[in-house]
């Protein structure tokens, strides 16, 4: 079915047999770049086979070989029979991870390899796909996705499904808000005893509320707004979308068509 090519679930070790079971695509969350840069893989208690690697920047200080760190991604691909590399690299761009990136870009294409790289390394790697992420917390979703296929072309881009969860104090002066878990979600709009709007712009649901003279805006997502998300990125010639199975795996039954 169309919906099983297009989503992939992201999982980090130790739920990789429960994600599996859904009969998608995996992309293993086992990867890190650490000093050197070297590769490095998290215990497991299943070895990766296949689907993708998915390789995290946050143990990376700066410096070193972007070349030898293509070469060690490689090898593990080779040796897990992965079908491609992940480069989600969330601190600001360095010179040696673009390297790295466009490194790997490259050696994938070579490959028949898919490579996908986070939006920062979209310009540097031309030969990946680009990674955009789907929380956004002001603008319109559409006009950002429209953005994005302008500066690398739409055929290129793939969703990252940040399952949205904030709560913001307004105003809020550098756009960011106090993550909450399903549990504390749940526990404030019951104690404010919240109606719930949703925001076409963000494609997300929200609701207000107020602590003493302080206003607050929670903004959130469910099963039906990543529906709309992922129906948004298909009208606009978007592919392949990635779940994040540590904070979708509850929503996946009303995600995922068996």
């Amino acid at each position: 079915m169309e919906q099983r090519e297009q989503l992939i679930i992201a999982s980090p070790p130790g739920s990789i047999t429960a994600a599996g079971g859904w009969g998608l695509p995996l992309a293993h969350m086992a990867y890190r770049v650490g000093g050197g840069p070297h590769l490095f893989r998290a215990k497991a208690p299943v070895t990766p086979q296949g689907g993708l690697m998915v390789v995290d920047d946050s143990g990376f200080s700066g410096g070193g070989d972007p070349e030898a760190f293509c070469n060690e991604v490689l090898r593990e691909c080779a040796a897990r029979r992965f079908t491609g590399v992940i480069c989600r690299f969330r601190l600001r761009p360095q010179a040696v991870l673009s390297a790295a990136a466009k490194g790997l870009g490259e050696a994938c294409r070579d490959r028949g390899l898919d490579c996908y790289v986070s939006e920062g390394y979209g310009a540097a790697t031309p030969e990946a796909r680009v990674l955009i992420p789907t929380a956004i917390s002001g603008g319109s979703l559409r006009g950002r996705l429209e953005e994005a296929g302008e500066r690398f072309g739409r055929d290129r881009l793939a969703l990252w499904v940040d399952r949205a969860a904030e709560d913001f104090l307004l105003p809020s002066p550098n756009g960011a808000g106090a993550p909450l878990t399903a549990e504390e979600l749940v526990r404030r709009r019951e104690e404010q005893g919240a109606e719930v709007f949703f925001s076409a712009e963000l494609c997300a649901h929200y609701f207000t509320y107020m602590t003493g003279e302080k206003a607050h805006f929670v903004l959130f997502d469910d099963a039906g707004s990543i529906r709309k998300k992922l129906r948004l990125a298909r009208e606009l010639g978007i592919s392949r979308a990635f779940l994040p199975y540590e904070t979708t795996a509850d929503l996946l039954e009303s995600l995922v068509e068996r």
